[in-house]
C-alpha cells in the first residue's frame, strides 16, 4: 500500500508541467524499485484507481451529499459534469484494455521458463515487447491523472474545449495499446502452449526416472515459484516440500469443495482416526490439491477453499490458483483427472504407485499403507465376503458385535409396511432364544425418504443403530468396493465378493433384502423379497437345528433345498490350522449335519 499511495501521490501532487511525460514515466519506474514487470503494471493501475476512485466517488456523490459538494468546491471541480462523458467513456476502453495487457505481462511471468529451457530466439523477440508494453500501460495512467488535475484549474469557459481534446487523447492512447495487445496477445499465448508442450515432456521424464527422493517431483509440481507451497491445515504453518521428504505422498486432487460432507467426515476417519494409524503416523501425508472447475478461480470456489482448509487436518497446497497450468493439464491428462476426487501416490521416491488410491482408504482405511496397487491386490488376496469387510469401521459396536461372533441380520427397503413385518417376525425368533442383532441400511442412494423411515423405526422399533450418515458410509464402502474390484479387472461371474457386492448395490426390490452372518465367519446368507418370509414362516421346520448347526447353518437348510436325496458320500477335508475351532458342518449336497473325522498324515 505504501508503494501504491507514493506513486497515487507523484501521479497527482505533482505538476505535469514542469517535467515532460516521459521523464514523469520513467520516474514512476524508479518508484517501483525491483519489482517484476507484471508487478509494475498492477501497482501503477491500483495507483490509477485511487485516483479515479476518489474522483468518481465525488461526482456520484455530489448531488446528494453536502460534505462531497464542499470537497469538490474546495477542489475547484465543475459542477456541470454532464459534458465529461465523451472523456469518462474514453477512459473505461482504455482502463479495460490496460487490463488486458497487465494480465498478458503477468501471464507470460509466470511461466516456467527457468526450468524448461525457453527458445532464446524467441525470449529475445517478447521480452522488450513486454518492457515497452508497461511503459505505455504507466504512461497512459499518468494521463488521465494529469487531466483530473487539470479539471480542478480549468475555468468554466475552457471546460467543453479541453474535454474534447482529452477525450481524443485518451482513444489515441486506446488505439496505441490496443494495437499493442493484438501483438501481443498472440505471441504470449504461443509461447505458453511451448512451454507447456515442454513443461509436460519434462514431468512425463521425472516420472519415468528413478529418484533417491520425492524432493525433485515434489518441487516440480508445487514450488515453481513459492517456496513454502504447503500449508499444515492443523498449525497453519507454512510448509515446503521438504516437510514430506521420505514420506508416500496421497495427492487428494478434487474440486474447490472437495468431497460431499460424509465422504469427508469418512475420510478422515479412515486415515487420521482409523486405529491402525497409529502404526504408520508419520509414513505418509495427504496434500489437498483443489483444482478450479473453470478456466479461472471464482468467488465460490475460494470461498469453500478457505472454508474447508481451516477445518481439514491433511497438508494442503497454500494458494492453488497459482499452481502452474501446465501442471494441471498433467494432472487431468496423465492422471485422468476429469472433476471427480482422486488419490494419486506417490511414494517416497516420488514414484507413481497407485492412480487413484481412495476406494482403498474408504475400504480400509491406514491399513492399506502404502497405498499402491499391489498393497490392493495383496488385501484383496485376503478378503473373503463375510461380516467384518461389509461393517468394517462403519460404528464401533457394530465392529465390536463382528469381533464377538454375534449373529448379525443387515436388511434394507424402502417399504415401511415390509420393514414393520420383517422386524416383527425376527423379534419372534429372538424371543425364542436365538439370538441376533438388526442392522437397518436402507438401499442405495439414500434420500430423504430412508430419513423418514429412521424417524418412525426410532419411535416404534426403537432398534435402528447406524444414524443416516452412517448408513450412507456403507453404501459408499460397497461402492468403493465395486470400483477397486472392477479396476483391478475382477468381474462378478469369476469373483464372490463384487458379485455379491454387486447385488447389492442394484438390488431394487421394493420388498427388501436381507443379510445374515455370524463374526468373523466367511458363512453369509443373502435373502431378497418374499423368498424372505417363506424362510420365516418354516421357523419351527428349521429351529430344531439351530442347536446343532448354528444360526446361519439352520436357515440355509430352509434356504437351499438339498441337491440328493438319500445317502450322501459327499466329503470335504478341513486343513488343520493354528487357531482352528472346532465345530459342526453342513454338507452342501444333502443340507444335512456332516459327520466328523480326524485323518493323520
Amino acid at each position: 500500500m505504501h508503494t501504491i499511495y507514493k506513486i497515487a501521490h507523484e501521479m497527482l501532487c505533482k505538476s505535469p508541467g514542469k517535467e515532460d511525460l516521459h521523464t514523469r514515466t520513467m520516474a514512476s519506474f524508479d518508484l517501483l524499485g525491483s519489482h517484476r514487470w507484471g508487478a509494475k503494471a498492477a501497482l501503477a493501475l491500483a495507483a490509477f484507481a485511487i485516483s479515479y476512485g476518489e474522483f468518481s466517488l465525488l461526482m456520484q456523490l455530489r448531488p446528494h451529499i453536502p460534505l462531497a459538494v464542499s470537497i469538490a468546491n474546495f477542489k475547484q471541480i465543475s459542477s456541470n459534469m454532464s459534458m465529461l462523458k465523451p472523456q469518462v467513456k474514453a477512459l473505461r476502453s482504455l482502463s479495460k484494455t490496460m487490463v488486458d495487457l497487465t494480465k498478458c505481462i503477468i501471464e507470460f511471468e509466470a511461466l516456467p521458463l527457468v526450468h524448461v529451457g525457453p527458445d532464446m530466439e524467441d525470449l529475445a523477440v517478447i521480452k522488450p515487447k513486454i518492457y515497452v508494453t508497461a511503459y505505455w500501460i504507466i504512461r497512459s495512467t499518468l494521463v488521465w491523472s494529469f487531466q483530473i488535475k487539470s479539471l480542478m484549474a480549468m475555468k468554466p469557459e475552457q471546460v467543453y474545449s479541453n474535454i474534447t481534446i482529452a477525450a481524443w487523447e485518451l482513444l489515441s492512447l486506446d488505439n496505441r495499446l490496443s494495437s499493442i495487445y493484438s501483438h501481443l496477445r498472440p505471441q504470449v499465448d504461443a509461447f505458453r502452449r511451448q512451454t507447456e508442450a515442454k513443461m509436460h515432456q519434462k514431468l512425463l521424464s521425472l516420472f519415468k526416472k528413478s529418484h533417491i527422493d520425492n524432493q525433485d517431483v515434489l518441487q516440480m509440481l508445487f514450488a515453481l515459484k513459492d517456496n513454502l507451497p504447503l500449508k499444515d491445515c492443523s498449525t497453519q504453518e507454512k510448509l515446503g516440500v521438504s516437510a514430506l521428504k521420505s514420506k508416500v505422498v496421497l495427492l487428494l486432487i478434487s474440486k474447490p469443495d472437495l468431497l460431499p460432507f460424509e465422504q469427508l467426515f469418512f475420510l478422515v476417519n479412515q486415515t487420521y482416526d482409523h486405529p491402525h494409524n497409529d502404526k504408520t503416523e508419520g509414513s505418509y501425508a495427504i496434500i489437498w490439491v483443489p483444482i478450479s472447475f473453470y478456466e479461472a478461480w471464482i468467488d465460490t470456489e475460494q470461498k469453500w477453499f478457505d472454508f474447508i482448509s481451516n477445518s481439514m487436518p491433511c497438508y494442503l497446497v497454500r494458494q492453488p490458483w497459482s499452481l502452474n497450468s501446465a501442471v494441471v493439464n498433467f494432472m487431468k491428462q496423465e492422471w485422468n483427472y476429469g472433476g471427480e476426487a482422486i488419490m494419486v501416490v506417490l511414494d517416497s521416491e516420488g514414484m507413481i504407485t497407485n492412480l487413484n488410491a481412495l476406494d482403498m482408504v474408504f475400504i480400509w482405511g491406514s491399513k492399506a499403507y502404502p497405498f499402491s496397487l499391489s498393497r490392493e491386490n495383496e488385501l484383496w488376496d485376503g478378503e473373503k465376503w463375510k461380516m467384518q469387510l461389509i461393517t468394517n469401521e462403519i460404528h464401533p459396536i457394530l465392529t465390536q458385535w463382528v469381533e464377538e461372533g454375534r449373529n448379525i441380520c443387515i436388511y434394507g427397503s424402502e417399504n415401511l409396511d415390509w420393514i414393520r413385518e420383517f422386524n416383527a417376525k425376527m423379534k419372534d425368533i429372538k424371543d425364542a432364544g436365538m439370538q441376533h442383532e438388526m442392522i437397518y441400511v436402507g438401499k442405495n442412494n439414500p434420500g430423504e425418504h430412508t430419513k423418514e423411515i429412521l424417524s418412525i423405526m426410532n419411535r416404534e422399533i426403537q432398534s435402528n443403530l447406524l444414524s443416516f450418515t452412517k448408513i450412507q458410509l456403507f453404501w459408499l464402502r460397497l461402492e468403493s468396493m465395486r470400483r477397486s474390484k472392477s479396476r483391478l479387472g475382477n468381474n462378478a461371474n469369476t469373483d464372490n465378493v463384487l458379485a455379491q457386492v454387486s447385488a447389492l448395490l442394484d438390488n431394487n426390490n421394493d420388498n427388501g433384502w436381507a443379510v445374515y452372518g455370524k463374526g468373523l465367519s466367511t458363512d453369509i446368507v443373502r435373502v431378497e423379497g418374499d423368498e424372505i418370509f417363506r424362510c420365516l414362516n418354516l421357523f419351527r421346520q428349521w429351529a430344531e437345528n439351530v442347536g446343532r448347526l448354528e444360526f446361519i447353518d439352520a436357515l440355509r437348510t430352509v434356504l437351499e433345498p438339498p441337491l440328493v436325496e438319500g445317502p450322501c458320500n459327499h466329503t470335504q477335508v478341513v486343513p488343520y490350522s493354528e487357531g482352528l475351532v472346532q465345530g459342526n458342518m453342513v454338507c452342501q449336497n444333502c443340507k444335512r449335519l456332516m459327520k466328523k473325522f480326524t485323518i493323520y498324515e
